[in-house]
């Protein structure tokens, strides 16, 4: 399974302050057909959303002003059904127990690989298809 082929059909936004990563991803992504946007704070992530549609949210944790678990709450209230992800170093319980509250599907530890990330991303996106599914009929 191409993971990056699962990922073509879905519009995803990324949320991070790490220009590194913000980069590589949005190359990663686009050398594969996968549509995708950057921002590089919660607030022009906020923005981005209300401007257009997305599948998939990811955000890391440690944003600058707002942390990534207040943006992926206001983002829900805005594109409830796009699948969230949080980007984190610091898996903490407390970290994940308001995350799960809040509807995150799924945790990237830091470091992760493009390989990893994406990877995720096919498979939880899957689960959720089968979920939505599941539900409709």
């Amino acid at each position: 399974m191409n993971s990056f082929n699962e990922l073509k059909k879905f519009k995803t936004l990324l949320v991070d302050d790490d220009e590194l990563i913000r980069d590589s991803l949005k190359i990663a992504f686009s050398a594969k057909g996968c549509a995708i946007r950057v921002a590089e704070s919660a607030e022009d992530g906020l923005q981005a959303i209300r401007e257009e549609k997305f599948d998939i949210i990811i955000s890391d944790y440690r944003l600058p002003g707002m942390n990534g678990l207040d943006f992926i709450k206001q983002a829900t209230f805005i594109q409830p059904l796009a699948a969230k992800f949080l980007i984190t170093a610091y898996r903490d319980d407390h970290i994940i127990s308001k995350a799960v509250r809040i509807g995150v599907n799924e945790f990237i530890e830091k470091p992760f690989s493009v390989k990893v990330l994406v990877s995720l991303l096919a498979l939880a996106l899957k689960h959720q298809e089968k979920n939505r599914a599941a539900v409709a009929t």
